[in-house]
């Protein structure tokens, strides 16, 4: 069975028997995801880099701790957030979140130029009203959708209940809709 074949299960119960290499492919598995979900907490990537630095090696101290049957991943991107949390508080900075969250993940794109023009005066419109949201509906939508994590993780991340997930997505969507001049629809 190769690295990447490797059931999740199995790499964690390695992992937490000392094998280094397992916990090495759970993070390159979850380090891209884990840095997005601290960009958006942090809203600073050089913050963000090192909190899911941070938290992955908190991870791995705490492997005794993971619950067995549970999802690795909520598990690991509440510790990233709870670290991005605790850099963003501790340095004292609020940014515009959303528009570095959206900044990162699309430095990978590369469309034609006149598609890239058009996307991005969207774009622009979009994050200039996401950051005019409140910080608890900015980070609902970003994780919910830019990041497209399921409620299950936002609700991990944010340390609510699914439900409240699905109710602050819905108001954040009318709140941007608001925002976006899109009442009527």
């Amino acid at each position: 069975m190769t690295p990447a074949s490797t059931p999740e299960a199995e790499l964690v119960s390695r992992a937490r028997a000392g094998d280094r290499a397992a916990f090495g492919v759970l993070v390159e598995r979850h380090q891209e995801i884990a840095f997005r979900t601290a960009c958006v907490v942090c809203g600073d990537a050089t913050d963000a880099q090192d909190a899911a630095q941070e938290a992955l090696l908190k991870a791995y101290l705490a492997l005794d701790r993971f619950r067995d049957g549970a999802p690795f991943r909520p598990w690991l991107l509440a510790i990233v957030a709870n670290e991005a949390r605790n850099r963003a508080r501790s340095t004292g900075r609020r940014t515009a979140l959303a528009l570095r969250a959206g900044a990162a993940l699309d430095e990978h794109a590369a469309p034609g130029a006149d598609v890239a023009v058009l996307a991005g005066a969207r774009r622009g419109t979009l994050l200039a009203a996401l950051g005019r949201l409140g910080d608890e509906h900015r980070q609902v939508l970003t994780l919910r959708y830019l990041l497209d994590l399921s409620e299950a993780e936002c609700a991990a991340i944010l340390r609510c209940r699914p439900g409240t997930v699905k109710s602050r997505a819905s108001r954040a969507l009318g709140r941007l809709r608001a925002e976006l001049g899109e009442e009527d629809r």
